[in-house]
Parts: structure tokens; sequence; C-alpha cells
């Protein structure tokens, strides 16, 4: 009898639960918009900056934000991915280099954002960076010793790959090892198992790594302070030594710099409605593609 009241008890905790993160999300949403909808026009989301950002659109801090993602997944989920293969396919469990690795996952991923901000100013900038120049740079201009997206990226990605790592070894370890004890049995190599049994079976964990590691990159703002984001640029990157602008970062300076905070708050609160549904919309591609993925292994 006890457990059946509770079980009642979890069940309805549960969906309690599920509804208040839901109203908590739908209450946030709405007051946003209701906040910048005077704002929300087809020229505000495909138009460039104007007037300090008192005037035009945001089309540059969209554009900029999706391709600090893109570079930043393309960047922390294989290395997440193979770290995490590494540590459940090949280390010794007990060994001190194992061990180390794992200590250091689970330090970075309680670090301060900020601190990795100031880590990418002074490792990738100023020292690799710099590096660079001095080796590639004839004229003695900075190109790569100077922030900008790609060293953003990296920041960014350094930020998130203890996300992924987790993730993706979460999905290794629920792969049975009847899998692995069969394959090896047939005369598979160890490596000829992992790319054809076990990362076709643990596909939607690394794609629910890059999701969660989509969600918080392009939230985040204290990685991308000091190396490349910038708050008036109303031009889009062209390469990848260029400086980018960023929603969340137009947002934090318009709402702490602005000589107005007032004047510019309907704009604030458009551009933290079109980050939350660019956010939204790059989160629901990668569930898609989990769920495409998923859907061909059951066929």
């Amino acid at each position: 009898m006890n457990n059946k009241y509770l079980g009642k008890f979890i069940v309805i905790s549960s969906v309690m639960s599920t509804l208040l993160i839901l109203f908590s999300i739908i209450y946030l949403l709405l007051e946003i918009y209701s906040g910048g909808k005077n704002y929300l026009t087809f020229e505000f989301i495909t138009s460039e900056p104007k007037e300090g950002m008192t005037a035009g659109g945001i089309f540059p801090a969209i554009v900029g934000t999706v391709l600090l993602v893109l570079i930043m997944s393309i960047i922390c989920v294989p290395i997440g991915t193979i770290t995490a293969i590494y540590l459940n396919e090949y280390a010794n469990k007990k060994s001190f280099f194992t061990k180390s690795i794992r200590f250091a996952v689970n330090t970075l991923s309680g670090v301060p954002s900020i601190v990795f901000g100031l880590f990418g100013l002074g490792f990738f900038v100023q020292f690799i960076g710099a590096g660079m120049d001095k080796v590639f740079s004839t004229d003695g201009n900075l190109q790569w010793a100077q922030p900008n997206i790609l060293w953003a990226s990296f920041t960014m990605a350094f930020l998130t790959v203890p996300v992924v790592i987790v993730s993706v070894e979460e999905a290794l370890k629920n792969v049975p090892n009847e899998y692995r004890a069969a394959s090896l049995a047939l005369g598979a190599t160890k490596w000829e198992t992992i790319r054809k049994i076990i990362i076709p079976n643990s596909i939607s964990g690394i794609l629910t790594g890059t999701i969660l590691a989509v969600g918080r990159g392009a939230g985040e703002v204290a990685p991308i302070l000091f190396t490349g984001a910038a708050y008036f640029l109303p031009h889009l990157p062209e390469k990848l030594t260029d400086q980018f602008m960023n929603l969340g970062y137009h947002v934090f300076v318009m709402s702490t710099q602005s000589t107005d905070v007032e004047a510019t708050k309907g704009i604030q609160y458009a551009t933290a409605f079109v980050l939350l549904i660019l956010t939204f919309s790059l989160t629901s591609i990668a569930i898609f593609i989990r769920y495409k993925f998923r859907k061909k292994l059951i066929v």
C-alpha cells in the first residue's frame, strides 16, 4: 500500500514539475515578446544596424551567432566524441592517466564561463595567434593575434566539450556488451567494432551532446567578451580573422552600456526574443536529426 501511494506521489510530482517548467517557459516567452513586439519586423531581422544600434536591424548579430555555434560544434563534438570513445572503450579505468582525464572533465564543467574567456584571450589570441603572425605575417600587421570568430569558437568549444564527453560516454555505456562480444567473435577488430557497431548504436547520445552544446553555446556571452565579439559591426564576417556580432553580447551591452537604457529596452526585448527563437530552432534541427537516426536504426 505504501508503495502504491509513493508511486502516485512520484507521478503527480513529475507532472506538476513539468507543468511548472512549461508555464515558466511560456510566461517568459510572452513577457519578452510583449516587450519587443513593436520592433519585431522583417526589416529588424534582415537589415544591418545603424546609428550605434538605435536604428536598423540585427542581421549581422544573427549570422554571427549561427556561425559561432556551427564552428564551435565542428570543433567540440569530434573532440568530445573521441575522448568519450577512448575513456569508455580503450582506457584502463584504474590508471592514473584515465583518472586525470576524468578529473579534468569534471573540473572544466564547473569552471565559470568568464574564466574560459580570459583563458581564450591569453592562450588563443596572445599565444597561438601571436605565434601564427610571427610565422605567416609578412607585412607586420596583426591578423591572428587579435579577437576573431575562430578564437571565440575555440573558446566556446572548450566550454562545451565536457558536456559532450559526458553525454556521449553515457550513450556508449548503454550499448550492450553482447554487441561488442559478438562482433569480436566474428573476427572484427576493435576499431571495426567501434565504427560499425558501437557508434551507430550510440548516435542518439552523440547528437544529444551536440544539442546540449548548441543550447549552451548560443546563449553564453562571457567566453566571447575578449575573444571575438563586437558591439557595433554593421557587416558580416568574411573570414575567420574577422570579429563578429552576437545576439547575447548585444543584449548585454545595450542593457549595461547604453546611455539611455529605457529608450533601448524594446530593442533589447526584441533581440532576446530572436535569440530564444534561434536557439530553439537550432536545437529543434538537432533533435529532428536525432529522431531520423533513431527511426532508421529501429527500422
